[in-house]
């Protein structure tokens, strides 16, 4: 039976997995602006994963299937990325190392990859658990 609507118990425990996987994501991003300083790990790993730390901060609010919400993300994640073009942060004035890490400071097409592969895996996590509603013997 697909729910549009969850009981307070359930949207309870998607909750609190949404904000456990979402504290995870976060001391592990943490974690890489910290200590990963190579050429994978930090660029592609750290954007795919600060997508999914994005889905799941919307999932705690909401924690009902949104089926758009990975465009969403990913759409966010990419105007943020395209505002890099500009040397915002420099315009602003703003010197404060971490909000100039949050907001970015150059472009690259590789990030918006690592931001769409994230999203991809939002979407998938969201068809499964779509699946995982529906009663055998049924379409989706």
């Amino acid at each position: 039976m697909l729910m549009s609507r969850l009981s307070s118990v359930q949207a309870g425990t998607l909750r609190l997995i949404y904000s456990s996987v979402a504290a995870l994501l976060l001391i592990s991003e943490i974690l890489i602006g910290l200590y990963a300083h190579d050429d994978f790990v930090r660029p592609y790993l750290g954007d795919t994963l600060v997508v999914i730390l994005l889905w799941c901060l919307v999932r705690i609010a909401v924690p009902t299937r949104l089926s758009w919400l990975s465009a969403a993300v990913f759409l966010f994640a990419v105007l943020v990325e395209i505002s890099q073009i500009f040397p915002l942060c420099d315009l602003l004035g703003i010197r404060n190392s971490l909000i100039r890490t949050l907001m970015g400071t150059s472009f690259s097409w590789w990030d918006i990859v690592a931001y769409l592969v994230g999203c991809l895996v939002t979407g998938a996590v969201d068809l499964l658990w779509l699946r995982a509603q529906k009663p055998k013997g049924t379409e989706l």
